[in-house]
């Protein structure tokens, strides 16, 4: 049974930190594609990051990419975000995605496998 599993996410004030993590069970992270999506209230999911089997990476903007880091440990079978310097609008629900395709996806309809989300909120 395929299975992914986020962690981390909780109420942080502006200009913390966090780090989550992605779980996978059923899946072998070495040959799958993971990426990061958000969802904000009353907002569509959106791409943040992703990270390819190889390890190549790609980031959804600058804006993104000058706070939050994608990586992987094929070893623990779990990728994570680390988001710095978080901002109120950050606050979303957070979703790690899978896929075994080689090209490195941005949208959700390229990922078959879903975690279930994991909250973040960030007062000002």
């Amino acid at each position: 049974q395929v299975q992914l599993v986020e962690s981390g996410g909780g109420l942080v004030q502006a200009g913390d930190s966090l780090t989550l993590s992605c779980a996978l069970f059923g899946l072998t992270l070495s040959s799958h594609t993971v990426g990061w999506f958000r969802q904000g209230p009353g907002k569509e999911r959106e791409f943040l990051a992703a990270i390819g089997s190889v390890g190549s990476t790609i980031y959804s903007g600058d804006s993104v990419m000058d706070r939050f880091t994608i990586s992987r440990d094929n070893a623990k079978n779990t990728a994570y975000l680390q988001m710095n310097n978080l901002k109120p609008e950050d606050t979303a629900v957070y979703y790690c995605a899978a896929s075994f395709r080689t090209v490195v996806g941005t949208t959700t309809s390229q990922y078959p496998y879903w975690g279930q989300g994991t909250q973040v909120t960030v007062s000002s």
